[in-house]
């Protein structure tokens, strides 16, 4: 199974993107501000809790969030990250690095959540092969613009 976020730029400290499943449009996402500078390490733009994860390809396991209290998608090798999920929330505030889903948006939120979670978990934990997402920067922020 594929996933794919396509990001929009930055906007108030947030990023609105889309959610597909093998190129089938599912919800929206929130995630913190995309920082990311080409070609430097992670530790020189990450902000702890306010950063989005880099652009790229992670795999992606159900482990049982201690946080949460149940079972969430969780992206693996996340370069300078760790523990990135997809779970449920409507604001940047409540990212801290990982991925909220949703199925209304604002200028910066989201809502119903956790919908939007179930709809994910429910085709998630029906697969039986591999599951990978793509995290897609907007094509400004490729080239290094970040100004929106």
């Amino acid at each position: 199974m594929n996933l794919r976020v396509i990001r929009e730029p930055s906007r108030g400290g947030a990023t609105l993107g889309s959610l597909y499943i093998d190129g089938v449009r599912l919800c929206d996402t929130l995630e913190d501000e995309v920082r990311e500078q080409l070609d430097q390490p992670v530790g020189t733009w990450k902000v702890k809790g306010q950063t989005a994860i880099p652009a790229g390809r992670y795999r992606v396991a159900l482990r049982q969030s201690p946080r949460f209290g149940r079972m969430l998608p969780w992206l693996q090798d996340v370069p300078g990250f760790e523990w990135v999920l997809i779970h449920a929330g409507n604001k940047s505030v409540d990212t801290e690095g990982c991925l909220l889903v949703g199925l209304d948006r604002g200028a910066a939120t989201i809502g119903r959540s956790q919908m939007a979670l179930q709809r994910l978990m429910e085709r998630l934990t029906a697969t039986t092969g591999e599951i990978w997402i793509d995290i897609e920067n907007p094509p400004a922020y490729a080239a290094g613009d970040h100004s929106e």
